[in-house]
């Protein structure tokens, strides 16, 4: 009985390792992803491509040149280049789901001593935008915004913190899906704010 149970879990375990196309992380609201953040920016793709690192050649890595629409942490700039390293060989065939005129909201971590950086918490801080019936541009990151406001209640009453009515009231209620893109900013330009 007891090696069944053992090959059950593992089995599990080896479907959830393949479906899962990134590095494992531990859930993070926006409040931590927005502080956590180096770099902010809204912006198109403009290139992405798979190549080795140039110091550690055994490392692939994809190269994203973003065209940037608006900077809401960091350095103003025109346009943004970034390395990240490729978690997972699928990704390697489409450069990690970056694509040529994409439009993103990117939460970026500091760069590393090897020039690498990434979304903070992975897909939680890549956020895909599209447009909804109404042309209402709509922000959902790559776990469907699953738990981007989880335990927020006491973190949206912190002094300096101020949120429209209908923004507090996104987080209270929002369990998943699309969020629009204006109250995501909102949210992240106030705890953005918070951690200078």
């Amino acid at each position: 009985m007891r090696h069944t149970t053992v090959r059950v879990f593992f089995f599990f375990l080896s479907i959830a390792s393949f479906a899962q196309r990134s590095a494992l992380t531990v859930p993070a609201n926006i409040g931590y992803l927005s502080q956590k953040a180096a770099t902010i920016v809204h912006g198109h793709v403009v290139s992405a491509r798979v190549e080795p690192h140039p110091q550690l050649e055994n490392l692939t890595t994809v190269v994203v040149t973003l065209r940037v629409v608006e900077t809401l942490k960091g350095t103003p700039t025109p346009t943004l280049t970034f390395r990240q390293f490729v978690w997972d060989i699928r990704d390697k065939y489409d450069a990690a789901g970056y694509k040529k005129g994409q439009e993103l909201l990117l939460l970026l971590n500091a760069n590393s001593i090897y020039a690498l950086t990434s979304p903070v918490g992975m897909e939680q801080g890549r956020f895909e935008i599209s447009r909804d019936r109404t042309g209402v541009a709509m922000a959902e990151n790559g776990h469907a915004n699953v738990g981007l406001f989880a335990n927020m209640s006491q973190q949206i009453k912190q002094p300096g913190i101020r949120l429209s009515q209908a923004t507090t009231a996104l987080v209270a209620r929002h369990p998943t899906g699309p969020i629009p893109l204006s109250q995501l900013e909102e949210l992240i330009k106030q705890f953005a704010g918070a951690a200078r």
